[in-house]
């Protein structure tokens, strides 16, 4: 599982330090492409691998069928880590998540997302507003035990 909030430079060649716990858990590789929100999103291969057997057996006489697998295959990369830990984040995606010298790493569950500081900073005000959560959170029904 994916915890915690890193935040990371990116040198002039795109290339950004993933954190070592997370590197251990993309052993088996892994895949970058765009998230919903303006960021990117870190998928294990096996997870990716998951989501691409259900995309696939999706309709491609539906529109937003075909837009989900223009977005989820065609701005997608294989990731490899140099000796020193790096990834090289594509210009493309860089460009889509509006990344540049500073970036934001965060472990959600199963993936990690790659945000902009800005665009993180956005976000994390909307986690951190305590009163919106507790109802924007009641319909989702999370049983604590």
């Amino acid at each position: 599982m994916f915890l915690g909030e890193y935040a990371h430079s990116i040198d002039e060649k795109g290339r950004m330090i993933i954190p070592a716990g997370f590197r251990e858990l993309l052993q088996d590789g892994a895949i970058i492409t765009v998230g919903f929100d303006q960021n990117l999103i870190v998928w294990p291969i096996a997870i990716y691998e998951q989501i691409r057997s259900r995309i696939s057996k999706m309709s491609v006489t539906d529109l937003n069928t075909r837009l989900l697998r223009r977005m989820f295959f065609s701005k997608a990369f294989r990731i490899e880590f140099d000796k020193a830990g790096r990834i090289l984040i594509p210009q493309p995606l860089r460009e889509a998540a509006r990344l540049g010298e500073n970036a934001v790493v965060n472990g959600v569950d199963d993936t990690l997302e790659i945000w902009s500081a800005e665009l993180w900073a956005e976000q994390d005000q909307l986690i951190q507003d305590g009163k919106t959560n507790a109802e924007r959170f009641t319909a989702l029904d999370l049983p604590l035990r």
